[in-house]
């Protein structure tokens, strides 16, 4: 019976390779010299730091761009509110989302089930299996997803004959 996975990952080297790149062009550029912006990487979470909000909205900026060339989608990034630091630096958590959480996995399943397509899909862990007679019949799937979820990046992992 052929299946796939629907899954939601991001490279964790290319995120680091990122930052990296981020933090080379942030001092190298003319209009951040002498502040202390720079972005630091704790496994999923990236930490901004600027001496001000302008600051840190260009640092967002240029790790976005960066994030993007690399080929991670800038769409499983989540940004929380800046927030003051000691004197009047500002720093801002990012996210980077990774995984399908509960809540995405049993939209993906009722929507599936809504289509009537002969499918069907189980979550497992962070991914959701989706199987059916025929090959077609999943391509049909993948197609659905791709039109119906556009606020978060899937990729389709793991198609077996």
């Amino acid at each position: 019976m052929p299946s796939f996975d629907i899954v939601s990952e991001v490279d964790k080297t290319e995120v680091k390779n990122a930052v990296e790149q981020t933090n080379k062009e942030v001092a190298n550029r003319f209009d951040f010299k002498g502040s202390d912006a720079r972005v630091e990487q704790a496994e999923y979470v990236l930490t901004l730091y600027a001496d001000n909000d302008f600051q840190l909205d260009q640092v967002q900026e240029v790790l976005n761009g960066k994030l993007a060339k690399r080929g991670v989608d800038v769409r499983c990034l989540e940004t929380d509110k800046s927030e003051k630091v000691s004197g009047n630096k500002v720093k801002r958590i990012t996210t980077v989302k990774h995984g399908l959480e509960t809540e995405l996995a049993k939209k993906v399943v009722k929507l599936l089930k809504d289509s009537k397509l002969k499918v069907t899909a189980s979550i497992q862990g962070e991914s959701v299996r989706v199987s059916g007679a025929k090959r077609d019949v999943l391509q049909d799937a993948i197609a659905l997803m791709r039109k119906s979820i556009s606020d978060f990046p899937l990729q389709y992992e793991n198609f077996r004959d």
